[in-house]
């Protein structure tokens, strides 16, 4: 079965760095583009970022353009976030997904825990 299993989440201090990792099974994760979506405590979901299959292509919501930057590596069916300088509004549980086309999601993982604070 689809499975997508976040980690690389924890407490930094604000300024500080952290990279997140989805290692995904149960399709051909070079086929699809995955997503990193976020959910702050007591709100909504925020989408963050998508990256093509190949991987050539990165799109950013504006809240983390320039901070964050997504990769993916194929081989190891693994998707990246490299979350640098860190507010303490990006506190939230980080999610990927997989895209099922026209920027639809039908599987998501569990999530990983971001929390930044001093």
């Amino acid at each position: 079965q689809v499975q997508l299993v976040e980690s690389g989440g924890g407490l930094v201090q604000p300024g500080g760095s952290l990279r997140l990792s989805c290692v995904t099974s149960g399709f051909t994760f070079r086929k699809y583009s995955i997503h990193w979506v976020r959910q702050a405590p007591g709100k909504g979901l925020e989408w963050v970022s998508v990256i093509s299959p190949s991987g050539a292509s990165t799109t950013y919501a504006d809240s983390v353009k320039g901070r964050f930057t997504v990769s993916r590596d194929n081989a190891k069916n693994t998707l990246y976030l490299q979350i640098d300088r860190l507010k303490i509004d990006d506190t939230a549980v980080y999610y990927c997904a997989k895209d099922v086309g026209h920027n639809s999601i039908d599987y998501w993982g569990k999530g990983t825990l971001v929390t930044v604070s001093s």
